[in-house]
């Protein structure tokens, strides 16, 4: 198995650092790290340290050895979705999986269609849950780089960041959408690639004409239709693989 990963504020240059609080907690009381045992420090922005575990002191400090500091580097084709917004836990979901899966950022959409409402109160409880989520998503499977979380956008918001995208796309459930399968598009060698993900009652005409205005084309998946907390991970996964970032 990989080494588990620790988040810190800052990758310590070594030779030793104590990872303390909830995370050297995580480590002593509940991984119940031993001595020789490895370990991956990381600042979820690219910085990361391989370490190996000295000793366990109380029930949250875990004292480590550094033995190497590295930067893993910006990916040549970056990947976003606009994720609409889904009802209850079901954004969490998407989060996690898109997340495991290696999106790049996740930016949450208010579509007209969305029964689920950001506002007040309950929209920065929901968008500290997908950030929190997208957190502890990256520690699981092992990331260095954790995909940055934005603030809820607008409809009119989404149609300027599809405008400046090297690839701007439009999951469409269609079978017969305009410029065919994901899977054929042609794709960037750099830059950023934005992928829009629609609420279970789909993108509505007047969103579609928006997006399209904005330089964004139609895709379909496949034959079948996803929901809207699994079509970000699947398109995700079949833009990866054909980056070359899956090879």
């Amino acid at each position: 198995m990989t080494a588990p990963v620790f988040v810190v504020e800052e990758v310590p240059a070594g030779p030793e650092f104590v990872l303390a609080g909830p995370e050297g907690r995580h480590a002593v009381s509940v991984k119940r790290l031993a001595p020789g045992e490895a370990v991956v420090l990381t600042d979820g922005r690219g910085g990361w340290a391989e370490a190996v575990v000295k000793a366990a002191e109380g029930k949250d400090r875990l004292v480590v050895s550094v033995s190497g500091v590295f930067r893993e580097p910006e990916p040549a084709v970056r990947i976003t979705v606009v994720q609409a917004l889904p009802k209850g836990d079901r954004g969490e979901v998407a989060v996690e999986t898109m997340t495991e899966t290696g999106v790049d950022a996740i930016v949450p959409w208010q579509a007209s269609r969305c029964i689920t409402q950001w506002r007040g109160d309950r929209g920065a409880k929901s968008l500290a849950k997908w950030r929190a989520t997208a957190r502890e998503s990256g520690k699981q499977s092992r990331r260095v780089r954790f995909p940055e979380v934005a603030e809820a956008l607008s409809t009119k918001q989404v149609a300027t960041l599809l405008a400046g995208a090297d690839l701007a796309v439009v999951l469409h459930e269609d079978r017969d959408a305009p410029s065919g399968a994901l899977a054929t598009a042609e794709l960037p060698a750099a830059g950023s690639v934005v992928l829009v993900v629609g609420p279970e009652g789909g993108v509505s005409p007047d969103e579609l004409a928006a997006f399209a205005e904005a330089g964004a084309h139609p895709y379909r998946l496949g034959p079948s239709v996803l929901r809207t907390s699994t079509a970000g991970t699947a398109a995700a996964a079949v833009l990866l693989a054909r980056t070359g970032r899956w090879s």
